[in-house]
């Protein structure tokens, strides 16, 4: 007989398995076109679909987009906010100075769009 301390530990673990027939099929389709055997596909799977409730997984690059457009959206809608702010703001700031009397619009105007500094330059001499 052997001795046990020299058995090594198997590096997997046999499990039998039932599948509905069509999962079997849909194993086997899957298997042949990713190269691999019915074992090892079933494998790989158990051990994405561990991870993922683990939340141990990559974003596919699809989901990636979407997350980065999302983000692009969310601080372009945080500017406009900021901006509404801003004119709110300017607006209602313009509406206590009209109120007040503090305005440029109020302002006492002779008609005139401005006066020269120099007659003489308006005689062109």
């Amino acid at each position: 007989m052997s001795d046990p301390s020299t058995v090594k530990a198997p590096d997997r673990i046999r499990k039998p398995v039932r599948l509905h027939p069509d999962t079997a099929q849909r194993v086997k389709y899957w298997a042949d076109k990713e190269g691999l055997s019915e074992n090892e596909y079933m494998v790989l799977a158990i051990e994405e679909k561990i991870a993922r409730a683990n939340g141990d997984y990559e974003l596919p690059t699809l989901e990636q987009f979407r997350l980065n457009q999302i983000i692009d959206e969310m601080k372009a809608l945080s500017t406009n906010a900021a901006n509404l702010e801003a004119v709110v703001t300017s607006g209602f700031d313009s509406l206590l100075g009209l109120t007040r009397g503090d305005s440029y619009l109020l302002d006492n105007e002779d008609g005139e769009l401005g006066a020269p500094d120099n007659v003489s330059a308006m005689a062109g001499g």
